[in-house]
């Protein structure tokens, strides 16, 4: 592969002038089997190169783990792009924002209440010293400079956003260079915070979707000299739990992309094709009230959440060929799609009856938070005895972030972090009845000083003002639902539950699961983590892809923590639904 160079008057590969025309293609959120179709409509809608980020939290689940194969093989991912004749733009963090959960920084950083993330604390920096250890060396081979795809490695991310520490980015710099890193570097950051986040000698990038011009010129005034990246040029955006889909129409989006690179700036779309925050790793965002994002990334790109190519694909390739050689190849059609209505869950077993069979309780006197648990996603049900009977009053300081409160296994009220709700009242029928607060991890702050986002019941915990004590907490990272001990309790069972059924495919393909009357949860689709669904909305579907499905039959596991849809019932449809777009 050719060498990128960094000149006064722009890239040069290998001595000849350069344009980068890239995409953000996220390979942690899509399925690795669909890689190959991706890089390929990138490389038909004109792109020469690709972007990806790296969660840390994904290949380093704990400080002792090291994760880097199936849909973690960033080598293969690697490889599979350069045999498509695509460059890459890296960005391994350690923080990625993207609106990820935590912004990739893994969960057992904040089992220590002194971590202070992204900063130059000792803790922090040997963790990233260690995350850099294992990450880096593998990918020596596909580094350009030893003929593999990535031209360039992003140090941190939309720094200047955070803080304004030079040293700390210096130090990040020196480490990739420590492990092997020797192509150019470069930071990225939105344009009224570039003097923040950029390194003396490296190459500084803006992030914008509008207004090109007027920021090519202060990153021009930032640089004098040098080529003019967009590192993120926001084509779409991310959806949240109570809003309404947010898309940007082709035309407007393709004007703006047409003034940027009559500037003859190089860019990366963010996204060429956004994916899925599979499981539970969606993001959040919290300035002043929590917000988390929707399970859906599909960020109304060129290509949309199933790889179909959108309007935007052909108006972006139209615009694109005024400037740079366009494959003749014609992009595909939209792939058919698997479609059956009407599949009943049969089984259900009660997430409180199940809860021994899917994590050990941990005694103390106080609610333990999932970090302390060594717990990164999902659920903590705690459990206590009240004392006395009669009116109660219980306090919680702090919820994070929704919390599901039963007396004796009934249900009797919820508090949501993103509502600011704390307390609840409620009638004790007798001494020693058994309270149960189940709080669900809705998504780690990602973007701000907010990441530093503990999750579960933080502070005191009061009954009636005065302390509550001798509890246990149980983690339910709900990382399996093969051993759900279903045929146990009662067949139809009260709050929280866990519900199983099976159909059959012919010929595996893409589908959309449809759980119309249903609340909200997560599903399951033969044990791979689809996602949450949420009756609010926006979206109202939950994308499935082809390879997860096998030809005869199939399971669907749903976790519905209220009240299921009529008959248990849910569909797989050949169109999604992600809810109604704002005006």
């Amino acid at each position: 592969m050719p060498l990128l160079q960094i000149e006064e008057d722009g890239f040069r590969l290998d001595g000849d002038p350069f344009r980068i025309i890239s995409g953000g293609l996220h390979y942690f959120r899509i399925h690795p089997e669909l890689w190959g179709d991706r890089l390929h409509k990138a490389r038909l809608m004109g792109l020469n190169t690709v972007e990806t980020y790296v969660p840390w939290n994904l290949h380093q689940p704990r400080p002792d783990e090291f994760r880097m194969g199936a849909g973690l093989d960033l080598p293969r991912f690697l490889d599979l792009a350069a045999a498509e004749g695509l460059h890459v733009l890296l960005r391994p963090g350690p923080y990625i924002c993207a609106e990820w959960e935590g912004g990739g920084l893994p969960a057992w950083l904040l089992a220590d209440p002194s971590m202070r993330l992204r900063s130059r604390d000792p803790q922090f920096l040997a963790a990233v010293e260690d995350y850099f250890s294992r990450l880096l060396p593998p990918l020596h081979d596909r580094l350009a400079t030893r003929g593999g795809p990535v031209l360039a490695v992003q140090v941190e991310n939309e720094y200047g956003a955070y803080g304004e520490d030079t040293a700390y980015m210096e130090h990040l710099a020196d480490s990739l260079h420590r492990h092997g890193v020797d192509v150019p570097l470069f930071t990225c950051d939105q344009p009224a915070d570039l003097e923040r986040g950029a390194l003396p000698g490296v190459l500084a990038t803006a992030n914008f979707g509008s207004r090109s011009t007027e920021h090519l010129a202060t990153l021009r005034s930032a640089r004098p000299s040098g080529p003019l990246l967009c590192t993120e040029f926001w084509i779409g955006w991310f959806d949240r739990w109570g809003g309404n889909h947010i898309v940007r129409g082709a035309e407007q989006a393709s004007q703006e992309l047409d003034e940027l690179l009559a500037t003859g700036a190089s860019v990366n779309f963010y996204m060429f094709h956004g994916g899925t925050n599979f499981g539970f790793m969606n993001g959040a965002n919290d300035k002043h009230t929590y917000r988390p994002t929707v399970t859906s990334y599909d960020y109304d790109a060129p290509l949309d959440e199933a790889g179909d190519p959108t309007e935007k694909f052909a108006a972006f390739r139209q615009v694109i060929g005024k400037y740079a050689p366009v494959p003749a190849e014609v992009p595909p059609p939209r792939a058919a799609k698997f479609s059956l209505e009407a599949v009943e869950l049969t089984e259900s077993i009660a997430l409180l009856v199940a809860a021994p069979a899917l994590g050990d309780a941990v005694a103390s006197h106080r609610p333990l938070t999932m970090e302390e648990l060594g717990q990164g996603y999902g659920f903590v049900l705690y459990e206590a005895e009240l004392p006395d009977a009669g009116p109660a009053l219980l306090e919680l300081e702090q919820v994070r972030d929704r919390a599901q409160v039963f007396l004796d296994g009934q249900p009797v009220g919820v508090l949501e972090r993103e509502c600011h709700e704390n307390s609840l009242t409620f009638a004790v029928p007798r001494p020693g009845t058994a309270l149960a607060v189940l709080v669900e991890n809705q998504g780690r702050v990602n973007y701000g000083q907010g990441i530093h986002d503990r999750k579960g019941l933080l502070g005191r915990v009061l009954l009636n003002g005065s302390p509550l004590d001798g509890w246990t907490s149980r983690p339910l990272p709900l990382t399996a639902t093969e051993d759900l001990p279903f045929g146990a309790g009662p067949a139809t069972p009260t709050g929280p539950a866990f519900h199983r059924g099976t159909f059959d495919v012919d010929r595996p393909a893409d589908t959309f699961l449809h759980l119309d009357g249903w609340t909200k949860g997560s599903a399951w689709v033969n044990g791979f983590a689809l996602g949450r669904y949420w009756s609010r909305g926006p979206q109202r579907s939950l994308y499935v892809p082809g390879p997860v499905l096998r030809r005869g039959t199939n399971e669907v596991v749903v976790l519905e923590l209220h009240a299921p849809g009529r008959e248990r019932k849910v569909a797989f449809r050949d169109a999604p639904d992600l809810g109604p777009v704002e005006d």
